[in-house]
């Protein structure tokens, strides 16, 4: 996976993620849209044959853009984490 930065301010990031697909930019879109500060948070792909999901997200003036996936993605590992310890949990 490797991340490229498209366009990066404090309030505005454009960013792909090479070498992933639908699969994690869904659950990343997600996770981005339950934090209050974020006022859009989204991603396409160009080409379905060359798939690299394109994120744009924006948050309100104030808060940093890179610090706000930041955090999405650390919800998002300890969602994964309890997920998995329920999983194994269960007979």
């Amino acid at each position: 996976m490797e991340i490229e930065f498209v366009k990066d301010t404090k309030n505005k990031i454009v960013f792909e993620i090479k070498g992933e697909s639908h699969t994690l930019a869904n659950v990343l879109e997600k996770e981005l849209w339950e934090d209050s500060k974020v006022k859009v948070a989204g991603y396409h792909v160009e080409h379905p044959l060359v798939v690299v999901p394109k994120f744009v997200v924006r948050v309100k003036r104030g808060t940093d853009a890179k610090k706000t996936v930041q955090k999405a993605v650390k919800r998002l590992v300890a969602k994964n984490k309890k997920f998995r310890k329920a999983f194994k949990a269960a007979k």
